[in-house]
């Protein structure tokens, strides 16, 4: 058990007449409790002691913990929502899992659409191979600089964009998908695929 100040607690409680709750963890069983002194007091009005209780709380720390992932989660949701720059997930084989709002508008598809695309579909035939590269790096959990690559839109545009990427790692520390950022580097020389 990760407490150890019980008869401290105790005396405090004694000499002070206030009661006292703490939460404590039990390291062996992972269990927490909610440990409760109260004074005892007689039929007299004498205090003649201390109650001690122990309440499991395992369930109720579980479900605040699942409730504060959640919010931190429904956060998140809203700042890759509301975001300025395309933001997208890929798994490992380069599908798209994630297309949010401002990718939609930058390149044109429909984030349905996207999550039937792999992302080599917004890349340009001339940077195939180092945008392979470069995930063969992410695949190795390297971190990058932020770099200026091309993708298409589904007009046909190419869309000049400062990309950064992130790998995404499991407990295990693989990584199991890539994370992008892309920003919109605007120009008067956007071209159409087949333009010269």
């Amino acid at each position: 058990m990760g407490y150890d100040r019980l008869v401290e607690d105790i005396k405090e409680v004694l000499d002070t007449l206030t009661p006292k709750d703490i939460e404590v963890h039990t390291q062996e069983k992972d269990t927490w409790y909610l440990l409760r002194i109260r004074p005892y007091r007689t039929l007299e009005n004498v205090i003649k002691g201390a109650v001690i209780t122990f309440t499991d709380i395992t369930e109720m720390k579980q479900a605040r913990e699942i409730l504060k992932e959640s919010e931190s989660t429904r956060r998140m949701a809203v700042i890759v929502h509301d975001a300025s720059d395309a933001i997208t997930l890929q798994d490992m084989e380069s599908r798209i899992l994630a297309w949010n709002p401002r990718a939609e508008s930058m390149y044109g598809w429909s984030e349905a659409e996207a999550l039937t695309m792999n992302i080599s579909n917004l890349i340009p035939e001339s940077r195939k191979e180092e945008e392979l590269a470069t995930l063969k790096k992410l695949s190795h959990a390297e971190v990058m600089e932020p770099y200026r690559t091309q993708r298409f839109a589904k007009d046909g545009r190419i869309v000049e964009v400062w990309l950064s990427a992130t790998p995404l790692l499991n407990e295990a520390g693989e990584v199991y998908s890539i994370a992008t950022t892309e920003r919109e580097i605007k120009s008067e020389n956007t071209k159409k695929e087949g333009d010269d």
